[in-house]
């Protein structure tokens, strides 16, 4: 006769994930149910004796305060909702994480959603939000549909929107027509003329402005301009547009390109497929100064994006807004600053 276990056949039955409650901590304690309550919850009621008998009995059980349930009763919870295309990817991953940063810190707790840019995807994203009563939303990327906003606006739920303008909406932008009229001046000023801009087929309305500015200062310089655009507003984009200006019979000698993950692309095509030097023959200035533009490999001048100060922007106007729902939508303009390295050098 066998002494191991008997198969029944069936598979075993999985044991619920169990939290330490409320009652359980009430028991410990010797209090009530109401009196745990009060001591977790700011500015109540409890005498000095129960809430230390209470918070002896948490710290023994290893009790937390259900927030989410507390969130569902208040018709409101502390989640804030990040929206985002390819979070991962370039500044907007530095931006996303400064956001979770700036979050936690006010008390709020970050949900990332990696979505897509059509309006069936950002719905999608937005009834989720709000489906678990998120405080607020805050996109990072694709431009928000009219029914995106009303459907916030009438669920009473702030929207701030980083990197484009929606007149409805509080918004951070960065400050791109000054910096791309400010590239174009300086690759003027010393001594290039064949000047050329790199945006992306996306079209987000940051990349426009970017490229716009630039080719509208060239012109007005008295310098010649071209353009090209990549399939996306990354390292293969840079490539494509890279080949493409380089294949032209004249080719530039100063490229603005619209975010630094573009110039480490046209930089690569350069040097290793075009064999020419940098700066001395075609010089680069990039956006958004990821940590990558300091590598040896690249130096590359470009404009600083502080991802901390646009977070902190955001949550302020987020802020702002739960405080006065019906006031006026909020502005914030943050200024790049030029970071000088070896790619370019006025």
């Amino acid at each position: 006769m066998s002494d191991g276990p008997v198969n029944t056949g069936k598979a075993p039955k999985k044991e619920r994930m169990r939290f330490v409650s409320a009652e359980q901590v009430a028991q410990l304690a010797g209090v009530s149910r109401s009196a745990v309550s009060r001591t977790f919850t700011p500015g109540a009621s409890v005498a000095p004796t129960t809430r230390e008998k209470v918070l002896r009995a948490a710290d023994e059980l290893g009790y937390h305060v259900n927030d989410l349930a507390r969130g569902v009763l208040a018709n409101q919870s502390r989640l804030v909702g990040i929206v985002a295309t390819r979070p991962e990817v370039g500044f907007r991953a530095h931006l996303a994480a400064a956001l979770a940063k700036s979050l936690i810190r006010r008390g709020s707790i970050p949900i990332l959603i990696n979505t897509g840019q059509t309006e069936d995807e950002l719905l999608a994203a937005q009834k989720m939000l709000i489906g678990h009563r998120a405080e607020a939303i805050i996109i990072l990327s694709g431009s928000p549909p009219a029914s995106f906003l009303e459907l916030a606006q009438r669920n009473g739920q702030p929207l701030v929107v980083i990197g484009r303008s929606e007149p409805d909406a509080d918004h951070v932008r960065a400050g791109n027509s000054e910096a791309s009229r400010k590239a174009a001046t300086a690759f003027y000023d010393s001594g290039r003329r064949r000047l050329a801009v790199i945006g992306s087929n996306t079209g987000t309305p940051a990349i426009v402005e970017r490229e716009s500015a630039f080719l509208a200062t060239a012109e007005s310089l008295g310098a010649s301009a071209t353009h090209a655009r990549g399939g996306d507003s990354d390292y293969e984009g840079g490539v494509t547009a890279g080949r493409a200006l380089l294949a032209e019979k004249t080719k530039p000698d100063a490229v603005f390109c619209a975010n630094d993950q573009i110039s480490f692309g046209l930089m690569d095509v350069v040097r290793q497929e075009a064999r020419l030097r940098i700066p001395e023959d075609v010089a680069v200035i990039g956006f958004d100064d990821v940590p990558e533009s300091a590598w040896l490999s690249y130096q590359l001048t470009t404009f600083r994006q502080d991802p901390l100060i646009m977070a902190q922007r955001a949550v302020e106007l987020m802020e702002r807004r739960l405080e006065n729902p019906n006031a006026p939508a909020g502005y914030e303009r943050v200024i790049p600053e030029l970071v000088i390295r070896q790619s370019f050098r006025p």
